[in-house]
């Protein structure tokens, strides 16, 4: 049954529109953009994501399609991060194991969805990611005295839940990640530096399986590569400088704007 399925969605793929030199060069500024969202807090990819479904491809093709360029910006912030003196690498190793088992299970069970199913799905979480976002939740310099030090099966639970959502959904991870991170005493500039290293692990295990399953559209992915992995180095730079909560009102605005256009409350014009 799953190759008929597969068969589909290439040919859903083979039959988007084409990519000219302006919806090319519209993918890197939007990868660009998103990229230094995700580096600075998270949730770039609900500019990234609607702008591929706007362009013509099914939602759980742009969904897939948007991880490859994921990929390339957390490998770029990583990099920059590490020169700049703030690696993540250590911090991240604890996590990993938990974050990337519950990435490889979203991504599997996310690629079993139809499109539309999915876009509802996405539409939704993206309202429900406007309340962190709006409140702040991300920790602050000065806030870095946890509450209550989580067990390490309170830990893992918690890191396994998030990859489970990165690996379905990947807009937003970032919230979570920071947040959870934060709430372990960590300053914000390192706790960016982590998370860009999970997400860029749980990615890695979560790409093989888009592309598997048809879910990935190659030309707009490598227009949303060159942005996403310039937008990993300014996003890094921007982190390191303090410069997250400059985008915090542009960040709610999109989450709103975005989550109606995918719920079809409104139409942006594709």
């Amino acid at each position: 049954m799953r190759d008929p399925v597969r068969a589909a969605r290439r040919r859903a793929v083979m039959e988007a529109p084409s990519l000219d030199v302006w919806n090319a060069a519209g993918l890197v500024l939007a990868g660009l953009a998103a990229g230094t969202i995700n580096v600075l807090a998270g949730g770039g990819s609900l500019l990234s994501v609607p702008l591929l479904v706007a362009l013509g491809l099914p939602g759980d093709v742009a969904n897939g399609t948007n991880r490859v360029g994921i990929l390339a910006q957390n490998a770029s912030a990583t990099w920059r991060f590490t020169r700049d003196g703030v690696s993540g690498l250590q911090g991240a190793v604890p996590i990993l194991v938990p974050v990337a088992l519950g990435s490889l299970i979203g991504a599997v069970a996310i690629s079993r969805l139809p499109a539309d199913a999915f876009e509802r799905i996405f539409g939704v979480l993206m309202l429900l990611l406007l309340w962190p976002t709006l409140r702040g939740g991300f920790g602050s310099d000065t806030d870095t005295q946890p509450s209550r030090p989580w067990s390490p099966t309170v830990r893992a639970i918690v890191f396994f839940a998030i990859g489970l959502y990165g690996g379905a959904i990947q807009a937003g991870v970032g919230l979570f990640l920071v947040m959870a991170l934060s709430r372990s005493g960590l300053d914000l500039v390192r706790a960016n530096a982590i998370k860009v290293v999970v997400v860029g692990a749980f990615t890695l295990v979560a790409v093989p399986v888009f592309v598997y399953e048809g879910l990935v559209a190659w030309a707009p992915a490598l227009a949303l590569t060159v942005g996403f992995f310039a937008g990993g180095q300014l996003g890094a730079r921007m982190a390191v400088r303090g410069g997250e909560k400059l985008i915090k009102p542009v960040l709610a605005a999109a989450v709103i704007i975005l989550a109606l256009r995918m719920l079809g409350v409104l139409d942006l014009g594709s």
